[in-house]
């Protein structure tokens, strides 16, 4: 695809513009395809703010800005479960997969030790496992930031760092936007690697027990997500990508990544083009309407009310 330059909606965000990036396992190949259409409309964020899976790819935007989509394309396309969750001993109790998939991926990521030599300032986002408070890790060595981040509970380790014991900043700060909001962004563009991508629609209650935990634990997890993004657009812009996805692969089911990248670089592109910022707002393609005098659902030229 030819680049055609910044977007007027994207030139027009407010400097310095975060790049937030949320967790999700194996659907931050969502996170690439996302990145294509930044880099394709040359945009380039101030800062980078990642969760999880978004700081282990936000740091290779932080560290390539402008060329990491193509490099993370190749890395995403040839992901298997079994290297990035090698099973660990049985003697073990922490978790039930090894972090050496991850620090092999970290290894050959072309990154350098400590977060202040990053190209952009860059954060990613851990939770306390002692206090549960969201903690910032922006300097410092790497490595050990992105294990933290993306240490998932039960499934990997948590990482020891400075003192402190930290797991995946999903479990508090799953779309890490305020952390963005209080590192000093006068606007956010959410690269989401899941359905947060767009709002919760209803389904009929399901009836079994297993159904019924699984949905509550969603809706846990998605009125978290609303809630930061409506506190933070009420303050910036704040944009919030769509994928375009309807069908979501399990968080671990690395073989949807082509479809992911391709589906969410189209979708992303159109809504980009489209897009008209005029102060702050909650900025999302496939809202439902405001209300019977709002904006019409797949319009892209002005924000969303920040109310729930």
């Amino acid at each position: 695809m030819m680049v055609t330059g910044p977007s007027a909606g994207l030139g027009a965000l407010p400097r310095p513009v975060a790049a937030v990036m949320s967790a999700g396992g194996a659907l931050g190949a969502a996170h690439v395809g996302l990145g294509h259409a930044l880099e394709q409309r040359g945009f380039l964020p101030d800062m980078v703010v990642g969760t999880s899976v978004g700081a282990l790819n936000g740091s290779i935007v932080a560290a390539h800005p402008g060329t990491a989509a193509p490099w993370l394309d190749q890395v995403w396309t040839r992901l298997n479960r079994r290297e990035v969750f090698p099973l660990r001993s049985r003697s073990a109790r922490a978790a039930v997969f090894a972090d050496r998939g991850l620090r092999r991926l970290i290894a050959q990521a072309g990154l350098p030790s400590r977060i202040e030599e990053l190209a952009i300032p860059f954060t990613a986002v851990a939770t306390d496992l002692a206090t549960g408070a969201p903690v910032p890790l922006d300097h410092g060595d790497l490595e050990s930031a992105l294990l933290a981040s993306a240490a998932i509970p039960g499934m990997l380790p948590p990482v020891e760092r400075g003192g402190r014991r930290f797991v995946d900043g999903g479990v508090v700060a799953y779309v890490p936007v305020l952390a963005a909001l209080k590192a000093g962004a006068a606007s956010i563009v959410v690269v989401a690697a899941g359905p947060e991508s767009s709002p919760l629609r209803p389904v009929e209650p399901p009836r079994r027990a297993g159904a019924v935990a699984t949905r509550a634990g969603l809706l846990l997890l998605r009125h978290q997500i609303e809630r930061d993004l409506q506190d933070v657009a009420r303050q910036v812009p704040t944009v919030v990508l769509p994928t375009g996805i309807e069908t979501w692969p399990a968080p671990w089911d690395f073989g949807k990544s082509p479809r992911l990248i391709t589906t969410a670089t189209r979708t992303a592109g159109r809504f980009l083009d489209g897009l008209r910022i005029s102060g702050p707002g909650l900025y999302r393609g496939d809202d439902p309407p405001a209300g019977p005098a709002g904006p019409d659902p797949v319009s892209t030229t002005s924000p969303r009310g920040a109310g729930l």
